[in-house]
């Protein structure tokens, strides 16, 4: 039968054989039986699921513009900043490409906070998949990284300045710190060759980073298999053929739907791209459209939004404590919380389905607490955000300390033995 199918479509055949001779020497049919074709993920997916497969188009989007910005901007103080302007103004698609980039750099980390927050949702992050929470916590970290290097490169007087208090937190440490900030800049004040290190991690170490644990994520996933809405593994529940019952292929299933969800971000990407790149100075500050300057500090410094709820935490604890290093510590402490979500989550069950009022009350004040911060670190240092701030932070933390005795005590319900839709 296949022979006569190859000989009513000599095309198809030459294709088969062309792929067999690719299969004897890599396994390309086998890793997409493995990883698509049958990878058996539940059938009850819902919307919140869309944010994982965006957050891999996202970071292959930012590789793909990154790239071609590369071959027209010149890591040099004196060149960068006009290289910039250059690729707008006189590069053919090059202010859609640095639109596409600079759009992208904020769509990836709306789509890694919802991809985040779904975890939390639906207990993603408990038994048997903390290894695949903690890859995507330090994925999240690596991005933080890389965006924070970019900011540097369009070297504007907003970049230039919110850099400079960045890396001046380091010198908060006691003994090492003016070591470290000379180190991290690799000269006594920011210059070019804090630029040129800046873009060396940009372009080349951090995205291989990031490739490297977006593949581990994506193994650990396939290894564990895929959460669901209703926090249950549906392996426990297989047929006579040894597939789950409550499983559906993922190729073309959810495939086609990623496709149609793809379709819809793209339509918000692209309305944002094209009337409103600088999104009222969210995605773009005004400041950055003039040439850094070490001598004119803008009014207001302030880091891009996916940076303020941490920007508004370092500020707070001095706002009390009128010392600066502990600031940075309850930084750092803010994001290593993170890694032990897993093992603070104490609830007898996984998904907000079934959990009680407390743990989704607390989820929902922890949502609006984050969206709060973010938003007093945009503001200036004053009354009353400073107070919010410290609010924000108590409540921040009171989130992950306490989560081991409010998900105890919560009332949850008994999870089905069954996917439910």
């Amino acid at each position: 039968m296949a022979d006569s199918k190859a000989a009513a479509d000599p095309g198809a055949g030459r294709f088969a054989r062309f792929g067999a001779w690719i299969d004897a020497r890599f396994p390309m049919t086998k890793m997409w039986q493995e990883h698509a074709a049958a990878y058996y993920a539940p059938k009850n997916f819902n919307f919140w699921y869309y944010f994982g497969s965006l957050a891999l188009f996202v970071l292959a989007l930012q590789i793909v513009t990154g790239i071609f910005l590369t071959m027209s901007y010149k890591p040099s103080a004196e060149e960068a900043f006009g290289s910039v302007e250059y690729i707008m103004r006189d590069v053919e698609w090059g202010w859609l490409i640095r639109y596409l980039h600079s759009t992208g750099a904020s769509a990836f980390f709306i789509v890694v906070y919802l991809h985040m927050f779904r975890a939390l949702l639906y207990g993603s992050h408990r038994n048997p998949r903390e290894l695949l929470w903690i890859l995507g916590v330090l994925i999240y970290v690596a991005l933080m990284a890389e965006a924070f290097f970019g900011y540097l490169l369009p070297w504007g007087n907003m970049s230039y300045w919110g850099a400079q208090v960045i890396v001046s937190l380091f010198g908060t440490f006691p003994l090492i710190g003016d070591a470290l900030i000379e180190w991290i800049r690799g000269d006594y004040f920011m210059s070019d060759i804090t630029l040129n290190r800046f873009f060396a991690l940009h372009v080349v170490a951090l995205p291989l980073v990031l490739i490297f644990l977006v593949v581990a994520h994506l193994l650990a996933l396939h290894e564990v298999g895929s959460n669901n809405p209703d926090g249950i593994e549906i392996k426990k529940a297989k047929g006579p053929d040894g597939r789950p019952l409550d499983g559906i292929p993922f190729h073309p299933y959810y495939t086609v739907k990623d496709v149609f969800g793809l379709g819809v971000f793209l339509v918000l990407f692209a309305g944002v791209v094209f009337f409103a790149p600088e999104l009222g100075g969210l995605f773009l500050e005004a400041p950055n459209f003039e040439p850094a300057n070490p001598l004119l500090t803008p009014e207001h410094i302030a880091p891009v939004w996916y940076f303020t709820p941490y920007y508004a935490i370092l500020r707070a604890v001095p706002a009390f404590l009128n010392t600066q290093v502990w600031g940075v510590l309850v930084l750092f402490a803010a994001v290593l919380l993170l890694f032990f979500v897993p093992w603070l989550d104490r609830a007898p069950v996984n998904s907000i389905r079934y959990r009680g009022p407390v743990y989704k009350t607390a989820l929902m004040i922890f949502a609006a607490d984050f969206i709060m911060l973010g938003y007093c670190g945009l503001k200036p240092a004053v009354a009353p955000f400073t107070m919010m701030s410290v609010i924000g932070t108590i409540v921040y933390f009171a989130f992950f300390l306490l989560m081991p005795w409010y998900t105890r005590i919560d009332r949850t319900r008994p999870e089905p033995a069954r996917v439910t839709k």
